[in-house]
């Protein structure tokens, strides 16, 4: 009887454990929603859980200040499509040859990337930027979107979900076969991958779509801009600034990564099952 009281408060702590961490991530998302349909003035007064009806002005507002949303839209998806696969692709071939792989030099490659992980990104903005500078690619989509073949993070998180789950059963079965080493890592290690290559897709993804630093710093090409730069040049001074419609430009903005979240949050679950032998 007393086992069952036990379980049952855990499980009550757990549930609303599960429903305090629940709101602290929807009802900023809400609260935001919420402004996107308020005025200045309803705004200034305080938070309101009761939608506005000044969301058509709002979309007005957007319009008329040149906001061109299609545009920023498409220079955001094809940065973060591009960087995602780079950065997942390269990064799961990359924890691949370190874990399989038998090399000289491996133990200090793989503690040169823990290295880099450990170092602030900001570090080597400056020179980043004079390097890109040189070769003439500022203003240019190419420096947002090759560097992120080099993820040291992406590395040791492929690295660390390889060493749980692969098998080298699957990679010498494969050798028996006649595959070669691309064709293995392609066919047979990647569809293994899939919750963990679904996860760092998310992170990508969401990283690259909400980077800001970079692009403002690279692009000057209005045309070029970017999603979250087109949603900074809302504000204005403090007499002119639109909160409404930036609560709105900034909802907008949001819409990709839930509809991508929802999209491969799914092969999280789906994929866990997939692949692996039985020692």
């Amino acid at each position: 009887m007393e086992y069952k009281m036990s379980m049952t408060l855990k499980r009550a702590v757990v549930y609303i454990l599960m429903v305090f961490f629940a709101l602290l991530a929807i009802v900023p998302i809400y609260l935001m929603l919420i402004n996107a349909t308020r005025t200045n003035a309803q705004i200034n007064e305080g938070i309101s859980l009761i939608p506005g009806t000044n969301t058509l002005q709002n979309w007005k507002n957007l319009t008329n200040r040149n906001f061109q949303i299609w545009q920023g839209f498409g220079n955001s998806a094809v940065i973060a499509f591009f960087s995602t696969i780079f950065s997942v692709y390269f990064s799961s071939l990359t924890a691949y040859a370190i874990h399989v792989y038998k090399f000289k030099g491996r133990k200090f490659l793989w503690a040169f990337i823990l290295t880099v992980i450990m170092l602030p990104g900001t570090l080597s903005f400056i020179g980043f930027y004079q390097f890109m500078a040189r070769l003439h690619l500022t203003n240019s989509f190419i420096p947002l979107i090759v560097p992120s073949i080099a993820s040291a993070g992406s590395v040791l998180f492929m690295k660390q979900y390889m060493e749980s789950i692969l098998s080298f059963e699957l990679i010498d079965a494969g050798r028996i076969d006649g595959a070669g080493e691309f064709r293995i890592f392609n066919t047979v290690i990647m569809p293994i991958m899939i919750p963990a290559v679904a996860t760092q897709s998310i992170f990508a993804f969401v990283g690259s779509w909400n980077n800001f630093m970079t692009p403002f710093v690279l692009l000057s090409d209005q045309k070029k801009y970017t999603l979250p730069m087109l949603v900074q040049t809302l504000r204005g001074d403090i007499y002119r600034t639109e909160y409404g419609s930036i609560y709105l430009g900034v909802a907008i903005s949001l819409l990709p990564i839930l509809v991508f979240y929802a999209f491969m949050s799914r092969f999280i679950i789906s994929g866990i099952t997939m692949g692996g032998v039985k020692e």
